[in-house]
């Protein structure tokens, strides 16, 4: 995967309508299935939790199929981006402690997975402004890029894949 730059006031945007329309739809699909069965398989007495808890997994099937087609269309792009950029953040720190152990061991392909996430990371806490977290992010950052000068290094974060987290 390859770091875009991606514009923070499109992404929000984009980002709250997708989960707007989320909401309203998920739960307007979830009382119209439920109470549609109700209506045509019950007797419409008593209690039908099952009926309702089987509205909501229908609807979440729905609107998890409805994602999946249209995930690749223009306005979901940001959205998308960001998802995927996530999902290569949590590969890595699953891999983080033998990551870890691998750059202090000088071992190149293990720096520059570290130099990706760092900068992945600062990315997405930009994007989520989340600037809690980003001096300590910048620290660890700032070490590993000493680390690379004393190596004499340089290290390209565009080499990055996530086929080289099987070597982990």
């Amino acid at each position: 995967m390859k770091l875009e730059s991606i514009d923070k006031s499109v992404y929000r945007s984009h980002l709250n309508r997708i989960l707007w329309v989320s909401i309203v739809a998920f739960a307007s699909m979830s009382l119209l299935i439920s109470q549609v069965t109700i209506y045509l398989f019950t007797d419409r007495e008593g209690t039908h939790f099952w009926l309702n808890v089987m509205g909501v997994v229908v609807s979440m099937i729905i609107i998890g199929s409805v994602f999946n087609r249209i995930k690749s269309h223009p306005y979901f792009y940001e959205v998308y981006y960001v998802w995927r950029l996530k999902q290569q953040i949590n590969y890595i720190i699953r891999k983080n402690k033998a990551l870890e152990q691998a750059v202090e061991q000088d071992d190149v392909q293990a720096i520059t997975i570290m130099a990706f996430y760092y900068k992945a990371c600062e990315q997405l806490y930009t994007l989520d402004d989340n600037t809690i977290t980003m001096s300590a992010l910048n620290k660890k950052s700032n070490a590993l890029q000493e680390k690379i000068d004393a190596l004499n290094q340089s290290i390209d974060i565009s080499d990055y894949s996530v086929d080289m987290l099987k070597a982990y």
